[in-house]
């Protein structure tokens, strides 16, 4: 059976036997909620799509954001023939076949895009059996992936193709789609004519964590439980299998009690952050996110007064999804008292903000040349490299040439507090920069 078949994405929309996820997928570009920051008017890859002129691309993200959906919509949009191929399911023989059919189906004007579905799966052996399709202009390719595609795409593939991050949605998004769902009649919900409050709606999208996928799922299981169409707080806590909490509008108490949370173990009160993080355990929070939310206060509250956090933060995060519930929450606890002990220090995190703000501002200053490789002899012979000084090879291990550009030289951007084992890290820092100076003075 071919794949090409005639508008099968058109026959899809009918199909009302599909979960409420794929029937939901939009049909046009207004339909489409989220990612403004390139879908939005004037932005990109909307540009694209308008222009039909259409390049192979990458869309990097993470599940339920919309990766799929955005596919299936560009080939709407530019009439291309689409064809879902999945890691799981195919191999390079399968790839040879759909190839030969779209290399024919160019010849009488006809496109093909050719949508990669978790393209990070497909190993380096399959991923350069798309790249001659690809450069011939026999199939438009998309990839799609939740992971790196720096790491998990091959160099050549990812260079002739451009990366689109999709982000997170946030909770009016998928409030705004949830609500789209239950008052569709021809896709969604509405013949039932569900009751449910937009504080439901909220509390699925908070439990859904940016996947409107998973929302839909929750969405649909609601509404099958439904008496008499009616879904209720208590009907979605069983749902969910999560005790509701008083989320307001937006959700804005989910975000106060992780603030709570953070701002004790930032103010050193162990018993307040246990106190915090057992309301939002008790709420049946997602543990992944708050073991990412205490793994961010290892960075951004203790950094190097001790460095040891982000190391138990790690372990814990990984404890939590080894162990589940309820084992997993006693790492939670056990982090959360150690966090809230250790020294506390900002200076690594302002240091890095401080370092990228004049990346962004200053000039893009071309770098030194005696801190570039010189792999070849014309390189050396244009002075690459001329001038290194290896720390090495020096009495006291260390180099006092100086490795930042000309118009930022002597710029200072860490200043270690004298807290933890940063007070350690001042001193030395302290010696290095004295000899420097120092050996500069020389003329070293």
């Amino acid at each position: 059976m071919s794949l090409f078949e005639p508008n099968p994405l058109a026959a899809e929309d009918a199909d009302a036997s599909r979960p409420l996820a794929e029937r939901m997928r939009p049909r046009t570009l207004e339909e489409y909620i989220g990612q403004e920051h390139i879908l939005g008017p004037g932005k990109p890859l909307r540009m694209q799509m308008e222009r039909d002129q259409l390049t192979s691309m990458i869309l990097w993200g993470p599940p339920g954001v919309g990766k799929t959906s955005l596919a299936r919509l560009i080939a709407r949009m530019t009439r291309c023939d689409f064809v879902p191929f999945s890691a799981v399911t195919s191999g390079i023989k399968e790839v040879k076949s759909i190839m030969a059919e779209a290399e024919h189906n160019r010849k009488i004007g006809r496109r093909t895009l050719l949508f990669v579905d978790e393209i990070h799966r497909f190993n380096k052996s399959q991923q350069d059996a798309f790249l001659p399709y690809v450069e011939k202009g026999d199939v438009i390719l998309i990839g799609a992936t939740t992971e790196n595609p720096s790491f998990e795409v091959i160099s050549a593939l990812l260079s002739r193709s451009r990366v689109f991050t999709l982000k997170s949605l946030g909770i009016p998004e998928v409030v705004r789609l949830l609500r789209r769902a239950v008052e569709d009649e021809d896709r969604g919900l509405g013949a039932r004519r569900l009751q449910i409050a937009d504080e439901q709606l909220e509390q699925i999208a908070i439990h859904a964590n940016g996947d409107a996928r998973a929302a839909y799922t929750a969405l649909e299981l609601a509404a099958a439980a439904a008496d008499a169409g009616e879904i209720t707080a208590p009907l979605l806590e069983d749902v969910l299998q999560r005790k509701m909490l008083l989320y307001d509008k937006g959700g804005e108490e989910h975000f106060n009690l992780i603030s709570a949370l953070h701002k004790s173990v930032r103010s050193s009160d162990a018993d307040a952050a246990l106190y915090w993080l057992a309301r939002m355990l008790e709420a049946g929070e997602d543990r992944l996110y708050i073991a990412r939310r205490l793994v961010r206060m290892a960075i951004e509250d203790i950094g190097l007064a001790d460095p040891r956090a982000m190391e138990q933060a790690i372990a814990a995060m990984r404890t939590v999804h080894f162990l589940g519930q309820p084992e997993g929450d006693q790492a939670l606890g056990q982090l959360a008292i150690y966090l809230a002990m250790a020294p506390k220090s900002d200076a690594a995190y302002s240091a890095l903000n401080a370092a990228r703000d004049v990346a962004r501002r200053a000039l893009a200053e071309p770098v030194p040349m005696h801190l570039r490789n010189a792999p070849t002899r014309l390189m050396k012979n244009l002075g690459y490299g001329e001038g290194y000084q290896h720390a090495h090879q020096s009495e006291a291990g260390l180099a006092s040439m100086e490795c930042l550009p000309g118009s930022l030289a002597g710029t200072r951007f860490y200043e270690p507090t004298a807290r933890g084992i940063e007070a350690r890290l001042r001193e030395r820092l302290e010696e290095i920069r004295k000899w420097k100076a120092e050996q500069r003075g020389q003329g070293g």
